[in-house]
């Protein structure tokens, strides 16, 4: 639209709208605007040409149009097509006008049902874009532990949210575990923690923790000059051992909280604010306990705090923290 058609709209059209009419009229422009947002941060990902396809490796590609606001790419090697979503985990996801807001949905840590009315979308479209968007967020993980690194294990009630067959009485939402103690009714997730604030989780499936699941988790990412330090439990104290790590335990048994710079007050912490964080969703579904532990350590870590991060973060663009 040229200068002067824009100014005759602005100056003889829109004063005669209606209020209700300029409503209407506010609020497509706002979705317009949150398209254009959620587009840009898209093909910000190729903000250069990409340097090779995605389906043959090739590196002779042209620009072959645009498809739904969107770049599109061609191989002369293998003649396919591509554009910024192909390989990711948004690939083939339709309404793309509404991802940016439902990234900020995320941000904001809003329900589901509530981010389904804010967009105006089916609650199961909800979900699944939910889900689809977490498989982005939760790579963002340190690859190592360095320094004084705090590790200490929580307990929450396995939940099959969703599931047709299930092998127990169903059990309303919220209600507590049958059995006193740690039971199979409880799914353990261990969190890891150094003093610069790197944060690494695993769900460590049902009941107690063994040494053994805790070596394949803690090992592969703990530096060999780390000191680890825990509770008394003896599974670390056997782990760190058979591991040639060094180890101090606070012995939390006996009133002894803090021994200078050894404690655990940083990782129990953050196990406050994900128990606080999940209580929101009245259950998670143990299947995805996964996905919910990335989203936190995304907000937790201030790396998902903006609708432009969450998206661009499930495009596969994650900001990993920098060990230095």
């Amino acid at each position: 639209m040229n200068a002067e058609t824009f100014n005759a709209l602005m100056n003889q059209q829109v004063p005669r709208l209606t209020l209700r009419q300029r409503e209407l009229l506010k609020k497509r422009l706002d979705e317009l605007d949150e398209q254009q947002k959620g587009l840009a941060v898209i093909e910000s990902s190729s903000a250069t040409e990409p340097r090779c396809c995605p389906h043959c490796q090739g590196s002779e590609l042209y620009r072959h149009g645009h498809v739904s606001g969107l770049q599109r790419y061609r191989c002369r090697t293998c003649h396919r097509t591509f554009n910024a979503l192909t390989g990711t985990a948004l690939a083939r996801l339709r309404k793309k006008g509404k991802w940016f807001g439902f990234s900020q949905a995320l941000a904001a840590s809003l329900t589901l049902r509530r981010a389904a009315t804010a967009l105006q979308v089916h609650r199961n479209t909800a979900l699944r874009w939910r889900h689809r968007f977490l498989s982005g967020l939760k790579a963002d993980r340190a690859t190592t532990l360095q320094g004084i690194t705090e590790a200490d294990e929580t307990y929450i009630l396995e939940s099959r949210k969703g599931c047709r067959k299930l092998d127990r009485p169903p059990r309303r939402r919220g209600s507590k575990a049958r059995k006193a103690g740690l039971s199979g009714e409880l799914v353990c997730v261990l969190v890891a923690r150094d003093r610069a604030g790197q944060t690494l989780d695993w769900v460590m499936g049902r009941g107690q923790m063994t040494k053994a699941a805790l070596a394949g988790a803690l090992q592969p990412v703990l530096a060999k000059d780390a000191l680890l330090v825990s509770d008394g439990n003896r599974t670390y104290c056997g782990f760190a051992h058979d591991a040639h790590l060094a180890h101090e335990a606070v012995n939390l048994n006996a009133g002894v909280r803090v021994n200078g710079a050894i404690h655990v007050q940083n990782v129990n912490a953050y196990h406050g604010r994900l128990k606080q964080w999940l209580h929101r969703f009245h259950g998670v579904a143990t299947g995805y306990l996964d996905n919910y532990l990335g989203w936190f350590r995304a907000l937790d870590s201030h790396h998902g705090d903006s609708g432009q991060a969450v998206l661009a973060m499930a495009l596969g663009r994650v900001p990993h923290l920098t060990v230095t």
